[in-house]
Formats: C-alpha cells, sequence, structure tokens
C-alpha cells in the first residue's frame, strides 16, 4: 500500500500489538486508529512516515509514558511534517506532553484526559488552535499563554482552573475563538479582551466571575456568539456594550441576577441576533422595546425579568414563527391577544408565574410545548375544542382560575403526553373520551372539584407513568385495572378523595411503581400481601434523582430537536405538606394512611427494602408489627400511629440507621423499647398513647422484667389506688356516715337533749381548765418577778 494516503480504523475491536504493517505506507497522510483496544501505544513504524500530517489515536488508553516513548522515536521529517495530532479520551496526566519538537504542528487536541498542570503551555508557539478541555487543569491560567500569538482556538472548558483570567490574554491577537467555560474562574472580566480583534466566539459561561462586564467587548465587531452564562456579573449593561457587535447572533447573558439592562426606550441594536437569553437577568420593569427590532429570533428567554409590564399588543406579529419562547416568572398582565391574522408554529411557549388573564388564544394549540401554568385564565373551552391542535405535546394549565367541567374534547389532543389540570375549580366528572389520549404519560388534575369515579377509558392510556388525582372528590372503588393496564406506571396519587372498598391485589402488578398513596379516603379491607411484587420498591436505592419524560417537539425524522421534563409531586412528608421535584426520584413512598384498613400489616411488606417512607398511621390495623421491619434500610420515615397494634417493638427496627422520623403513638404496644441509637433519640410523644410500653426515652422498665414501668418501693404507684370505684366509695361512705349521726339526732328527741347536755358540760369544763391554766401561768410570771 505504498500509494495509500488516507487510512481509517477507527471504532472496531482491533487489539493486540501493532507491529510494522505502516513501515511501507510511505505515501500516508492521515491515519485514525481511534477507539480500539490496541496494547503497547502507538506504533513505532509511524515514526518513520515522513508524509504523515494527520494522526488520531483517540480512547485507546494511551499514557503520559508511551506517547513520550513515541515523541523520543520520531525521525525529524516526521516532526516537521505532522499538522495535526488528536490524542483525546486516553490516560494522559500530569502536565501538558512536551510536543515542541513537532516544529509544523498547528493543531492539537488532549480533551477528556487526566491532565492537570498548565505550565509548559507557552512552549507550544507554533500552534493555532489548542484543545485542552474536560481535563482536572488546576491553578490560575499561567501568564506565559500570551505568547500564543498565532493561536486562532484555545478550548480550556470543563477544568478546575481558578482565580482570575490573565491580562495576558489580550495579546492573543489573531484568536477568534475563546472557551473557558465550566471552571472556577473568578473576580472580574479583564479589559484587555477588548483587545482581542480578530474573537469571533467568547464563552465564559459556568465560572464564578464577578464585577462588571468590560465595555470594551462592544468594540469586537467580528463577535457573534457570547455566553457569559452562570456566573455573578453585577452592574449595568448599556448600549456602549453593544455598539460595534454588528455580527453578533448568539447573546447568552443568563442567570447573572445583579445585571440590569438600562438601555433607552428607542435604542436600535446594531445587530440581528439569533438567540437571546437573559433568564434572570433585570430587563423591566418594562417590556423591552428593542427586542421590537429582532425579527429573526430562533430562541427568546427573558424569564425571571423583572418584567411588570402588560403583554404587547405587537408581540404575536413578531414572534409568532419563534420556535422557543420564554417569558415565565415575571409579573407580566393583560391577555394574551385575539387569534386573528397570527401564524403561529411555535414548539416551546413558557408564560408560566405570570398575571396573564381572559381567554387562551386558539392559535395557542399549535404549540408542541405550552407552559400558561399559575396564571389567572378563566375560560379554556374555546382553546381546548380548536380545531387546530396538531403536534401538542405538552399542555399545563395548572393554578389558574379556571371554572366548570372540564371540556370533553381532548379527541383532537392525540398526541399530547403530558396533561396538568391540577390547582384549579374544575367540577363535574372526568370525561369519557380523556381516554382517547393514548399517548399521555403524565396525567394530573389534583386539587379540583371533580366528582364519580374513573373513567374505564383510561385504560387505553397505557403508557401513563404519573396519575395524580388527589384533593378531588372522587369516589366508587379504586379500579383493579389500574394495575392490569397501566403497567408503566411510576407514581399513583388519589389520596384526599372519597375512594371506597378494598385495595385491589392487582395493584400488586405495577412493577415500576414507586410512589403510591391513597391516604385519607374510605378504603376498606386488609393491606394486599402481594405487595412485594412492586418490584421497583423491591430494590434498594435509585440512581436517577429525577422521574423525567423526554419527548421529540417534532414529528420530522430525525427530530428537529427534542424536550425534557421533570414531574414534581406535592404529599404529606412527615406530617408536612412538602412538594418535590429535583429529588423526587429518590422518594419511594407508599402511604396508605387515614382510611379504614383492618388486619395485619403483612410481613411481606418487608421485601421492600428500598422503601424510604412508609405512612399506615389512622387505621385499624392490629396484630404486631412484623418482626423482620429492620430489612427496611432505606427507610427514613416511619408512622404507624393511631391504630391497634400490639405486642413488642421488633428489635430489628433499631438496626435502620437511616431513620429520622418515626411515630408509633396510640397503639396497644408494651414491652421494653429495643435499645438503638436511632429508638432513643425520638421524642416521647412518638411512643405516647402506649401505657405498657417502657424504657428510654419512657420511663425505665420494671426490672423484674414485666414489661411495665418500674415504680419504686417507697412510692406508691397514684394509678393503683386513684380509680373511679375510690371517687364512688368515698360518696358512699361520706353520705352514710352524715345521716348515721345527723338522722339520730333529728328523729331522736332523747338523744339531741343528751347530745346538748354533752356539749354543754364540755364547754364549761374546756372553760375552767382554760381559766386555771391562765391563773396558774399569772402566778408564775409574777413569782419571777
Amino acid at each position: 500500500m505504498s500509494s495509500l494516503s488516507y487510512l481509517n480504523l477507527s471504532s472496531n475491536q482491533l487489539s493486540g500489538l501493532i507491529h510494522d504493517v505502516f513501515a511501507n505506507m510511505s505515501s500516508l497522510a492521515l491515519l485514525d486508529i481511534s477507539y480500539n483496544p490496541f496494547e503497547g501505544g502507538i506504533p513505532a513504524s509511524i515514526c518513520l512516515l515522513c508524509s504523515l500530517r494527520h494522526v488520531l489515536v483517540l480512547g485507546c488508553n494511551l499514557t503520559s509514558g508511551q506517547l513520550s516513548e513515541f515523541v523520543q522515536g520520531c525521525s525529524a521529517c516526521v516532526q516537521n511534517s505532522l499538522q495535526s495530532f488528536d490524542l483525546s479520551n486516553n490516560q494522559l496526566a500530569g502536565s501538558l506532553p512536551n510536543l515542541t519538537s513537532f516544529s509544523s504542528l498547528e493543531i492539537l487536541t488532549l480533551s477528556e484526559n487526566k491532565l492537570s498542570v498548565l505550565d509548559s503551555i507557552g512552549n507550544f508557539s507554533s500552534l493555532k488552535e489548542l484543545y485542552v478541555d474536560q481535563n482536572q487543569l488546576r491553578w490560575m491560567i499561567p501568564e506565559s499563554i500570551g505568547k500564543l500569538s498565532g493561536l486562532y482556538v484555545l478550548d480550556l472548558s470543563g477544568n478546575l482552573l481558578s482565580g482570575r483570567i490573565p491580562e495576558g490574554i489580550g495579546q492573543l491577537s489573531s484568536l477568534e475563538r475563546l472557551v473557558l467555560s465550566g471552571n472556577q474562574l473568578s473576580r472580574s472580566i479583564p479589559e484587555t479582551i477588548g483587545q482581542l480583534s480578530s474573537l469571533q466566539s467568547l464563552d465564559l459561561s459556568r465560572n464564578l466571575l464577578s464585577g462588571r462586564i468590560p465595555q470594551s467587548i462592544g468594540q469586537m465587531s467580528g463577535l457573534g456568539f457570547i455566553n457569559l452564562s452562570m456566573n455573578r456579573l453585577e452592574g449595568e449593561i448599556s448600549e456602549t456594550h453593544f455598539s460595534k457587535l454588528f455580527n453578533l447572533d448568539e447573546l447568552d447573558l443568563s442567570y447573572n441576577s445583579l445585571l440590569e439592562f438600562n438601555v433607552t426606550s428607542d435604542w436600535i441594536p446594531p445587530f440581528q441576533l439569533n438567540y437571546l437569553s437573559l433568564r434572570h437577568c433585570k430587563v423591566g420593569p418594562d417590556f423591552p422595546k428593542w427586542i421590537r427590532t429582532q425579527k429573526g429570533l430562533s430562541n427568546l428567554d427573558m424569564s425571571y425579568g423583572d418584567i411588570s409590564d402588560v403583554f404587547p399588543s405587537w408581540f404575536w406579529s413578531l414572534f409568532g414563527d419563534t420556535p422557543t419562547i420564554d417569558l415565565s416568572n415575571n409579573q407580566i398582565r393583560g391577555t394574551l391577544g385575539s387569534s386573528e391574522a397570527v401564524s403561529f408554529s411555535g414548539v416551546e411557549v413558557r408564560f408560566s408565574s405570570n398575571q396573564l388573564e381572559g381567554p387562551i388564544p386558539s392559535f395557542l394549540s399549535k404549540a408542541s410545548y405550552l407552559d400558561l401554568s399559575d396564571n389567572k385564565f378563566s375560560e379554556v373551552t374555546s382553546f381546548l375544542c380548536s380545531a387546530n391542535v396538531k403536534i401538542s405535546k405538552f399542555l399545563d394549565l395548572s393554578a389558574n382560575h379556571i371554572p366548570g367541567e372540564v371540556p370533553d374534547c381532548w379527541r383532537h389532543w392525540v398526541n399530547l403526553e403530558l396533561l396538568d389540570l391540577s390547582n384549579n375549580s374544575f367540577s363535574g366528572k372526568i370525561p369519557s373520551n380523556i381516554g382517547c389520549l393514548l399517548r399521555i404519560k403524565t396525567l394530573k388534575l389534583r386539587s379540583n372539584r371533580l366528582v364519580g369515579e374513573l373513567p374505564s377509558s383510561l385504560k387505553n392510556c397505557t403508557s401513563l407513568n404519573v396519575i395524580d388525582l388527589g384533593n378531588n372528590t372522587l369516589s366508587s372503588s379504586v379500579p383493579e385495572w389500574l394495575g392490569v393496564s397501566l403497567s408503566k406506571l411510576v407514581i399513583l396519587m388519589l389520596q384526599s378523595n372519597q375512594f371506597s372498598g378494598s385495595l385491589p391485589s392487582q395493584l400488586c402488578h405495577l412493577a415500576r411503581l414507586q410512589i403510591l398513596d391513597v391516604s385519607v379516603n374510605q378504603i376498606s379491607g386488609t393491606i394486599p400481601k402481594c405487595l412485594d411484587n412492586l418490584t421497583s420498591l423491591a430494590q434498594e436505592g435509585n440512581s436517577n434523582l429525577t422521574i423525567r419524560h423526554s419527548f421529540n417537539t417534532s414529528e420530522a425524522e430525525p427530530p428537529m430537536s427534542s424536550l425534557y421534563y421533570e414531574d414534581d409531586a406535592t404529599f404529606m412528608w412527615k406530617g408536612t405538606l412538602s412538594s418535590y421535584k429535583s429529588t423526587l426520584g429518590l422518594v419511594k413512598r407508599i402511604d396508605l394512611s387515614s382510611n379504614r384498613l383492618t388486619g395485619e400489616i403483612p410481613s411481606e411488606i418487608t421485601h421492600l427494602v428500598g422503601l424510604v417512607s412508609l405512612n399506615l398511621s389512622r387505621n385499624n390495623l392490629s396484630g404486631k408489627i412484623p418482626l423482620e421491619i429492620g430489612k427496611l434500610k432505606s427507610l427514613d420515615s416511619l408512622d404507624l400511629s393511631r391504630n391497634k397494634i400490639g405486642g413488642r417493638i421488633p428489635t430489628s427496627l433499631a438496626r435502620i440507621d437511616r431513620l429520622t422520623y418515626m411515630n408509633l403513638s396510640y397503639n396497644h404496644l408494651s414491652g421494653e423499647i429495643p435499645t438503638g441509637t436511632q429508638l432513643q433519640s425520638f421524642d416521647p410523644s412518638f411512643y405516647a398513647g402506649n401505657p405498657q410500653l417502657c424504657g428510654r426515652p419512657l420511663e425505665a422498665c420494671n426490672p423484674e422484667g414485666t414489661g411495665r414501668p418500674n415504680v419504686s418501693s417507697d412510692q406508691a404507684d397514684p394509678d393503683e389506688l386513684i380509680t373511679p370505684g375510690f371517687y364512688i366509695s368515698l360518696g358512699l361512705g361520706f353520705a352514710i356516715g352524715f345521716w348515721v349521726v345527723c338522722g339520730s339526732l333529728i328523729f331522736k328527741r332523747s338523744w339531741r337533749y343528751a347530745y346538748y347536755n354533752f356539749l354543754n358540760a364540755l364547754n364549761d369544763w374546756l372553760y375552767v381548765r382554760v381559766a386555771l391554766i391562765r391563773r396558774q401561768l399569772k402566778d408564775m410570771l409574777s413569782g419571777q418577778s
């Protein structure tokens, strides 16, 4: 193959040592051996190929020592010919490798290694592109970086660099792309950055930069991309910052909450943006008028922007075709306007947490993702029953003021994957044709005034992951088909309704279930013994913090883009109403509290080792606590209070070291509380109402082992004397004694006279005795004087 100039062997399973197979390929200009399990490093035969210009050795577990051997063995002609060297995703560690002998090297890629020191960066004076991103670089960026005067691209993102950006950065006069994102750089952006007259892309996002943005940035006329998001920048943004940015296409200043736009109302920017994100920047209180000049936006994000203005009437005529619009979490008021002459094809629209009211324009039903939650909308029928519905997949109208019945128009929304109508004033029954939502994954109708039973048509929605119907007035029994047809359920929340009957054993078929909440209902019968079939709860731990859904925003192949939605849930946790989202995937729980359940706690429940919370309180459960409850080692909260559970507390319960909340009060428990750090640390009130229970933190137990509280020998137990019988006997004794004495004196005259004579005689005797004693005392005192 002496004439071969291009050889690509990447992404195979070639293994073992590479011998001299390349020695005769004298014309080879490009060699790619990436992502193969080779041994022994880069083959020595490559060192003799004088025509070689480009070498790619990605993902081959190459070490720093193996690279040094290759460099030392390379002939002078290879050192003078090699132009690009890609060593990404290997095991290179320590300082940057010494490749200064490669005098023609223009592109060096060291991404995704374990390099930690940048001290020799000034030696690469001939480089045009240097990529050392996704490593472990520490300390500060050295001032010697200014020596790389011919550099076009510098990417040090995704490292641990700290300190300030060096002033010498301004000496890189040829630099076109600077990427320092994802580090720990601090202090202010140097003014010298404005000297980078050739710069086209600037990314300093995800650092700790503070202070003001230099106005010199406005002089970089070639700049097309600016990303300073996720820092601590502050101060005013004025027209000067953009004065010569004629080519600016993307601007991201998001998550700098102390940045404030201060431009005149008639300012006309010199640029036409494609992407604009000012999330968590102060752009209000007025709706910025300069936005009207930006007619080609594909992304507009001014959420959390302190805007308290009226929604502008011109908005949809300008941004009706903008794929992504986010104005959420402001105080924008007024209506969204009419649907006349609006050609809308938006993909993602987020207007949540504002003060918008009135009807929802029907053209918004064309949005693939629509979030209008937490506003003041009151009429949705014309919107939901619009014939324009085509690709809508996400609809959130929660926390509005919507009254009346849920519209019966769901046949149009066949692609919908999430529907949230919770926290409104909907009444009546859940419409039966809601079962037409065959692709629905999340259904939330929580906190309304819905009545009746669950429509059986929901069994057609076999993709459902989340059902939240809590805080309504739904009745009838929990349907069996929930566990038969909806096998993908992860969250089932039916709390605070009027469901009755028994819990169907078919719920045990929900192998993916992580949250089951049917608390505060009228459910009777026993707890199903098959709960150990809930596979997800029977597995300890969970690698996913969130319960996330993704869906494509376009039906095109391949999809234009995809969105992610993280489910949230609100429920009672340790006696407090709490909401979870970012950690919802970790909260594996069963809550059957405040029902009419009877019988024993099934021992099978102890197989659910992944449970984090178990609440069976306020029922009529009897029997004993399962002896092997200590198997629930992930348990953080346990509430069995206000039942009729008897027997001793199992000793295994003391071995659950993660338990931070436990309530066993008002049962029939007896004996000594098992010794364990957790059980003795709980408040005594969590054991109250169990008179036969003893041991810390309650009273000490009787040393005889009777399981009763110990009472000392010199102190009577007041409970053994002061009883209801004692008070009855006291009253009867007083009444009988009174009438025996006083009745005899009243009805027998001779006794009464004798009693009076006795009292007179006693009075005379006492008088004489007192007079004699006084006389004797007086004589004694006078004799002493």
